[in-house]
């Protein structure tokens, strides 16, 4: 079997604050950015794992979903509990430190885990957990 993670997805809503998190302070590039209708979905990733994607996508913008599900999904996002994402890095404290001095929002500073990782944590302007470990 010959399967491999090609893209997960992420609401964003706010194009622009999104392209400043992931783009210009986690360094990801941009692969595509689509609009339509005024609704941007943004495809970034990192330029030493071409393979995988993140696609930043406008929350509740599949027309099958009722609006009590498009306001929940707007509630959770404003709690931060909507969407999350696990990524990893060679150098955790030089990363914690480019967030931070670029002003991402802090949720964890770099931690020892009891699950053997190394790990800190950050919400993007949508209010998604990135949790960063450094690779081992």
């Amino acid at each position: 079997m010959d399967i491999t993670v090609h893209s997960s997805f992420l609401p964003h809503d706010n194009a622009d604050a999104a392209l400043a998190f992931y783009r210009d302070a986690l360094g990801f590039e941009v692969r595509n950015h689509v609009e339509h209708g005024g609704l941007h979905w943004i495809t970034v990733g990192s330029p030493d794992q071409p393979g995988t994607s993140i696609v930043l996508h406008p929350p509740a913008a599949d027309p099958g979903i009722t609006e009590d599900e498009r306001r929940t999904i707007a509630e959770m996002m404003a709690k931060g509990t909507y969407g999350g994402i696990n990524l990893a890095t060679k150098d955790l404290d030089a990363t914690f430190e480019r967030l931070r001095s670029r002003d991402a929002d802090v949720v964890q500073e770099p931690t020892e885990q009891p699950y053997g990782v190394r790990d800190c944590a950050f919400r993007d302007p949508a209010g998604n957990m990135v949790r960063i470990q450094q690779a081992r």
